[in-house]
Parts: structure tokens; sequence; C-alpha cells
């Protein structure tokens, strides 16, 4: 019996410490299917999305979600935390409980206090260990528990530098693409203020963000849960409408190169199919944010910011077949993460973030 849960404790330990590495230290996705921290993320989204979903109005609804990334991260550790602590508590019982204590017999709720205090080196030395092989385990583990804690905690800095980076260029957006963003109120500006040399830059610098955005959510699945912070906004959106973009620029403009389209556009879908996956998010085969009387609308707003879209039944099917690449994926990520995606088309003027004041209405420019 002891010898089994020997066993056991060495497994739980083996375990949490190759999660560990797993997540902190190792730069690139696992596709394993058995992972702690991955079930770890899905057994606590998935009750807290069920609770948002109950909050209203939408203000208070987005401030409870945008509590959970950071509190999943501390939760995280505790859950490591814990793994170890009872792993080696096993172990100490699996070696005969070989303690000194107050009371004279070691049960194993000594072995537990035992554990939980070599882990968080406090060294309160009322309860200490007898033997050569006790001694060993709580050498072993107080070198554990110092090295995961200052691993996890080197880990949350470049947890929020990824946030921050992925933040910045997405709160430049809200001038170009208004809020929520919208591909084609990207072009409608440029068009009325004759700057149509400035999209070519503007999708190259998309481009390096989508890529940005596919190896940090890689690399760190928690930074995609934590939220922008505006409303109106979300890494969810800002991808749909850099995809949007690219799409229409693709099917064709009147004297708008589509080569840098093409490659902004392959980079932004590759980060949408694979961020799909990474999070276990079922595509929405049935999605269609852009209906036929939508659509004609948004050509007539171009074409009258001075541009000329591409108008035939080959443009319409190109369009079409662009959609079908990426929309399924991005309306799949809105609806899990519980983040908007974006409009196609703006049907009546808002005001951007930036118009926005809590003491009075900016001016309109």
């Amino acid at each position: 019996m002891r010898a089994t849960s020997g066993f056991l404790g060495v497994a739980i330990v083996a375990v949490v410490l190759w999660d560990a590495f797993e997540t902190v230290v190792l730069p690139r996705t696992v596709s394993r299917g058995f992972r702690l921290a991955r079930m770890y993320f899905r057994g606590t989204w998935r009750p807290w999305r069920a609770v948002a979903q109950r909050i209203e109005p939408d203000g208070r609804r987005q401030r409870f979600l945008a509590i959970y990334g950071p509190l999943s991260l501390i939760g995280l550790l505790a859950v490591w935390a814990l793994g170890v602590i009872l792993g080696f508590a096993i172990l100490q019982w699996a070696e005969g409980s070989r303690l000194a204590t107050p009371s004279g017999g070691a049960t194993f709720a000594d072995d537990l206090y035992m554990s939980g205090t070599t882990f968080f080196t406090l060294g309160l030395g009322d309860v200490h260990p007898l033997a050569s092989a006790a001694r060993f385990l709580t050498v072993a583990e107080g070198g554990m528990g110092f090295g995961l804690l200052a691993v996890v905690i080197a880990y949350f800095p470049v947890v929020y530098q990824s946030f921050s980076r992925r933040e910045v260029r997405l709160t430049l957006l809200d001038a170009w693409a208004g809020s929520p963003p919208s591909g084609a109120e990207v072009l409608r500006r440029l068009g009325r203020a004759g700057q149509m040399e400035l999209l070519n830059q503007f999708l190259k610098d998309w481009e390096y963000w989508c890529s940005e955005l596919l190896e940090s959510h890689i690399s760190y699945p928690v930074v995609a849960y934590f939220r922008s912070q505006h409303q109106r906004q979300s890494w969810v959106s800002a991808l749909a409408a850099v995809l949007d973009l690219s799409a229409l620029v693709v099917v064709g403009i009147a004297g708008l190169p589509s080569f840098q389209a093409h490659v902004t556009f392959a980079i932004a879908r590759h980060a949408a199919v694979d961020l799909t996956q990474i999070f276990d998010v079922r595509p929405d085969d049935s999605a269609d944010r852009l209906s036929v009387r939508d659509l004609d609308a948004l050509r007539r707003q171009l074409e009258e910011a001075g541009l000329r879209p591409s108008r035939s039944p080959e443009a319409d099917a190109r369009l079409d077949d662009l959609r079908r690449l990426y929309e399924p994926y991005i309306a799949g990520l809105a609806a899990s993460l519980l983040m908007p995606s974006a409009p196609w088309l703006r049907a009546k003027a808002t005001r951007d973030n930036w118009q926005s004041s809590p003491r009075r209405e900016a001016t309109h420019l």
C-alpha cells in the first residue's frame, strides 16, 4: 500500500513539474491531450463564462470577464503549489511519516503540514524529519518549491509584456478603423482623406501584429483571456477587421496593389485557424457576417469615398471563398471567449473611443 502511494506521490510531483515546464519554459505549443494547465483553464473558464452570460448590462459583464485572466494566473500557481505539496506529503507518508511532532506520533495531516512549510521554505521547526529519507525529501521539496515559485513569478512579467505589446497596436486601430473596428472603415477613411498610399504600410504593420499575436498566444495561451482596456475592442475583433480589409483588397479595388493584402491575409488567417485549435474551439460553419444587402451598402460607402471596388459575380464569388476561409474560425473564437467580432459595415455614424469623454462629448474632427 505504501509502495503504491509512493509511486502516486512521484507521479503527482512529476506531472506538476512537467506541466510547469511546458507552460512557462517551453516556447511552443504542446499537442498532447492530457495537460494539467489545459484542464485547469477549461475547467475554470466554462463556469466563469456561464456566470458572465447572466450578467447585465454589457459593461458590468465585461468588467467581470476582465478579472478572469489575471486571476487565472494566480489560480494556476496555486494548483501547481498544491500538487507539489500533496505529492511530497504522500511520499512522506509512504516513507513512514518519520517526523518529530509536538504530539509524538505523526499523521498524514502532519505530513501535509511538513510538506507545506517546506515548499514555502518557512522553516518553523515544530515538525521536522527524523530519518535520512525524510530529510532527503524535505531538502528536495524545498529546492523544488523555491525554484518553481521563482520561475513562475518571473513568468508573470513576460505574460504582461505580451499583453501590453498586443494592446498598444490594438489601441492605435481606433482612429483608423473605428470602435468597434471595421476593415471597410479603414478604406473609407483613407479614401475620404486622399491617403490611399498609406494602406500598404498599414497592412504591413498589421501583418507583424498578427504574427506576434500568433506567437504570443501559442506560447502563453492565458494572454488570450486578458481583455482590452476599452470596450468595443478586442484582439478577436482586430483580427477579424484585418482579415476583412485584406479580403476586400484581394478581391479588387481599382488602382490598389494587392500583394501586401495577400500576405497579410495569409498570416491573419493562419493566426485565426491555429488559435482556434489551441483553445479547442469548434468553428461555426454557419457564420455569415455579410449579407448581399450589406455588401451592396458597403460598396456604396466605398464609392462615396472615391474608391472603385470590384462589382461582378466573379468578385462576389471570390469574396465568398475568402470569407469561408476565416469567418467560421473568427465566429468560433468570438463565441468561445465572449469577445465581439468586427462588423463588416458601419450602418450609422458612431463615435470612436478617442472621441468619447465621461464629462462631455468630444467634437468630431
